[in-house]
């Protein structure tokens, strides 16, 4: 088996900084335990991985991912769907609409109050 070079790589992937980091990537895929889609032959994982990269056999574009998301400090959040927002506002529309209720019930009672109390002084 010939030894892989960059120069194999360089047809698939054509700035060397970034094949660096694809093949990293890959190598530390085989690692955790990524399947192989070439022989082994004997090679380390960073051989392994170039020699992935260098016969196509492997995804380049879920690599290129695979870097990125792992450089990220923030994490996306999926934010819920419609649905759930229409629901949540529901529920939200029924809790206001209630307390406001319970606060203009504890008003009108205190008006309630406050007038029979002048009915009271007026009659004395």
């Amino acid at each position: 088996m010939a030894r892989v070079t960059v120069e194999d790589c360089i047809l698939q992937v054509p700035n060397r900084f970034e094949l660096v980091l694809l093949a990293a990537q890959r190598g530390r895929a085989i690692s955790a335990g990524a399947s192989l889609t070439v022989e082994r032959d004997n090679d380390k994982n960073p051989v392994v991985a170039l020699r992935e990269i260098a016969d196509c056999t492997v995804d380049l574009d879920s690599l290129r991912l695979g870097v990125v998301s792992g450089l990220q400090k923030r994490v996306e959040v999926d934010e819920p769907e419609e649905d759930d927002m229409a629901q949540r506002l529901t529920v939200a529309e029924e809790w206001i609409g209630t307390a406001a209720e319970g606060s203009n019930k504890d008003r009108v009672e205190a008006e309630d109050a406050d007038y029979d109390d002048s009915e009271g002084a007026d009659a004395v």
